[in-house]
């Protein structure tokens, strides 16, 4: 990546040679040569939120930003790009959405993330640091910026303008007010579940911001707690990219004895599955894990995986994520355990479950959805 700060070599996180996405884009290059040929003062706090893969840190790490992430890949990415490019260890600091922010920022670099409750919710939680002189940039590709996103900056942090498009990207231009009353922060948000979907029917759920479908449950989640395996005397069960929780939360209570590990890379989504299993007083135990899938879980260790991978990365398409979710179960699965899996009909997964496990079987299909099951063969 071309900056005026130097050309930093950048990867996305795990690293594959095979990868054709880079881990920067035009927003990224755009906001950087906006600040040098602005020459905007760096020498104070510089926070950097929705940073994706390290590009933005990275290029101004002389300026030791802090960096605030909701993806564990993308603060995995941060550190192997440091790395990299010979930063020394400590030089950016490295948050989560779910660390307390800096008490005191100077300049906020914001990527605009696909959730707008997500958005929302870092803006709320910043702007008490935000201050008059505060430099306020955002920068996202034109199709990620939208008069509600503008609205935001102007409602909870100040006056609010666009830049002109480059190479489709958009910059966003935010004068702080530190009179403006600002509304108080409506995340996480909790609701009641619907009837006929099984165990956690008329339960309650916790979602944080970023979280997919928070507001409500999204008709694929629900097709699928509708079809999920009766509980089999103390499994080992995982909720792999568990969202919320709801589908390891029924696990859990449709048998007590079950062992539930729920697992994301969302530090957002961790939360909320942590909050929805409490809320639920849940009998059992249950553990949850922020991380890459079923990367560092034992080989041969799980009874039972349920699975509703992703099949985008920010607005790419892309089915990676949901092979990678595949072959880490297909490892972690004991002879005879089952991966559970569902998809949109037009996704295809039956054949990739056939190619990985030698078997796959419908469970339950509607026209949008099918929910499909895979076993794990002794010699495979």
């Amino acid at each position: 990546m071309t900056t005026p700060w130097g050309e930093p070599v950048l990867t996305r996180f795990p690293e594959d040679p095979r990868e054709r996405l880079r881990a920067w884009d035009a927003a990224d290059t755009y906001l950087l040569g906006h600040l040098a040929e602005r020459q905007v003062p760096l020498s104070g706090t510089v926070v950097v939120v929705g940073d994706r893969w390290g590009a933005l840190v990275t290029a101004l790490a002389a300026h030791r930003p802090t960096q605030i992430t909701d993806s564990w890949l993308g603060q995995e990415a941060t550190r192997a790009n440091l790395a990299r490019n010979g930063v020394e260890p400590g030089t950016v600091r490295l948050l989560t959405t779910q660390d307390p922010p800096p008490a005191r920022v100077d300049v906020l670099l914001v990527r605009v993330p696909k959730s707008l409750a997500l958005l929302e919710d870092q803006l709320l939680r910043l702007a008490p640091a935000v201050h008059e002189g505060t430099v306020v940039v955002g920068t996202g590709m034109v199709k990620e910026i939208h008069t509600s996103t503008l609205n935001l900056f102007e409602r909870i942090l100040g006056p609010t303008r666009t830049s002109l498009a480059e190479r489709k990207a958009r910059l966003i231009f935010c004068t702080p007010d530190p009179a403006l009353e600002r509304p108080a922060n409506p995340w996480p948000y909790r609701y009641t579940l619907p009837d006929g979907i099984g165990p956690v029917s008329h339960r309650p759920v916790v979602n944080h911001a970023g979280v997919f479908c928070a507001d409500r449950l999204d008709i694929g989640t629900r097709f699928f707690l509708r079809h999920l395996p009766a509980g089999r005397n103390g499994d080992r069960v995982v909720d792999l990219g568990c969202g919320n929780g709801v589908v390891g939360t029924s696990a859990a209570l449709a048998d007590p004895r079950a062992e539930v590990l729920f697992v994301d890379e969302s530090f957002q989504a961790v939360a909320s599955a942590r909050a929805t299993y409490r809320a639920n007083d849940v009998p059992g135990h249950a553990e949850f894990r922020v991380g890459d899938g079923l990367a560092g879980v034992p080989a041969g260790s799980v009874d039972l995986v349920l699975n509703n991978p992703p099949f985008h990365s920010h607005q790419a398409t892309t089915d990676a994520t949901a092979w990678r979710m595949f072959t880490g179960a297909r490892r972690a699965l004991r002879p005879g355990g089952e991966l559970w899996v569902i998809g949109n009909r037009h996704l295809g997964y039956h054949l990739k479950l056939r190619r990985l496990f030698g078997n796959s079987e419908v469970v339950a299909s509607d026209p949008k959805f099918v929910v499909l099951k895979a076993v794990k063969r002794s010699k495979r």
